[in-house]
């Protein structure tokens, strides 16, 4: 009975789930695509870093979203209606976010090259110290001590 019931209730969430879902309008104020994957890019970074180093942002002041709302000019409701209006069409959004996360590809392979680099510069560095340590071997003397025998 209970299986019956439990089965009935799920079909019923099921079919009240399985609403029409309307497109929404293009809103007057709407983000052209550009705009909204360098949003996008922007939210993607400052997230980075707040979970890389959350107290940094918070010493300087920073909250995130009111900081990528103010680069870009727009309000919280602007964003919160293109995003929707973008989102519906799931290929224009595909589009965008692919775009996004090839530009993060990006920066991340050049951050990964600049920091090789100085990994490299860095061992050249300690290489030389030691060989120039190898050349110049500095020894210390030790004084003997000289007895006299007067």
């Amino acid at each position: 009975m209970l299986k019956y019931f439990i089965a009935l209730v799920v079909i019923g969430v099921l079919a009240l789930a399985c609403e029409n879902i309307e497109k929404p309008n293009k809103p007057d104020n709407l983000i052209p695509e550009s705009q909204m994957a360098d949003l996008l890019y922007d939210v993607y970074v400052v997230n980075s870093a707040k979970g890389v180093n959350r107290k940094a942002l918070e010493v300087n002041g920073i909250i995130p979203q009111d900081y990528i709302l103010s680069k870009h000019n727009i309000d919280s409701a602007q964003f919160a209606e293109s995003n929707k209006y973008y989102s519906f069409n799931t290929e224009n959004y595909k589009k965008i976010v692919t775009s996004v996360k090839e530009r993060l590809e990006k920066e991340k392979q050049v951050f990964e090259d600049e920091r090789k680099a100085e990994k490299e510069a860095q061992k050249v560095q300690r290489d030389s110290v030691k060989k120039k340590k190898r050349a110049n071997p500095t020894k210390e003397i030790k004084k003997v001590p000289v007895f006299n025998k007067d």
